[in-house]
């Protein structure tokens, strides 16, 4: 077991979430980019979660997320980043980067989960889409011009290819620093996902301050 391996273990059986969630293997599992994905906010440690509002796993995720992130160090920045894998991924994305320039996306985000898997909404039947919005206080035609202007579909292309550089097959996926990557099979849980990424920033908060 390399060196890498073993901090790791040794963090994650620190970590809260190990408890509930020890890797079979007893070995923390995960992929390393070969080339680090390009960060949001420099200066802090960031874990990315990939993920689509269609995805039943994501959704299922989400209660855990909307606990962990706000209890995360004040050096670390979580972000989504919507998956991208074909066109239908796309238009979903499209409406995650809309809600986020109307500055809806915190009121949003969760109500959207909750419809898509609770209440079976389509996002891509547009009467459908347009009734819900107009629910929650969104006007369709303002939410479907924003999806088609350029500052959105930019930020939905560099999903797309962000999506493909970090060689993840499926949601959810979680990614550290932009260079580590963790998915829902490696985590071998929801809980042992999180643990992982959160041994994994630690490592990198090491080797960041032995760098000073």
């Amino acid at each position: 077991m390399d060196s890498l391996r073993r901090t790791l273990l040794a963090a994650i059986a620190l970590s809260p979430l190990a408890a509930r969630s020890q890797p079979a293997a007893n070995v923390p599992a995960y992929s390393t980019l070969q080339n680090p994905l390009p960060l949001e906010a420099q200066g802090k440690i960031e874990i990315a979660e990939f993920f689509w509002y269609g995805c039943i796993h994501c959704y299922n995720l989400e209660p855990l997320l909307e606990r962990w992130v706000p209890a995360l160090p004040a050096d670390t920045q979580f972000r989504r980043i919507p998956a991208v894998f074909n066109e239908r991924w796309a238009h979903d994305a499209a409406i995650y980067y809309a809600f986020e320039v109307l500055g809806v996306l915190d009121k949003l985000h969760r109500p959207f989960f909750d419809s898509i898997h609770k209440d079976r909404l389509k996002t891509d039947n547009p009467q459908a889409l347009a009734e819900w919005l107009t629910r929650n206080g969104v006007d369709p035609k303002k939410l479907e011009a924003t999806m088609k202007s350029f500052g959105v579909q930019s930020k939905m292309k560099r999903a797309a290819q962000l999506t493909a550089a970090s060689r993840i097959d499926g949601t959810p996926a979680l990614m550290v620093q932009g260079r580590y990557t963790i998915s829902a099979d490696q985590g071998r849980s929801r809980e042992g996902m999180l643990a992982t990424a959160e041994a994994l920033a630690g490592l990198v908060r090491k080797n960041l301050a032995a760098r000073k």
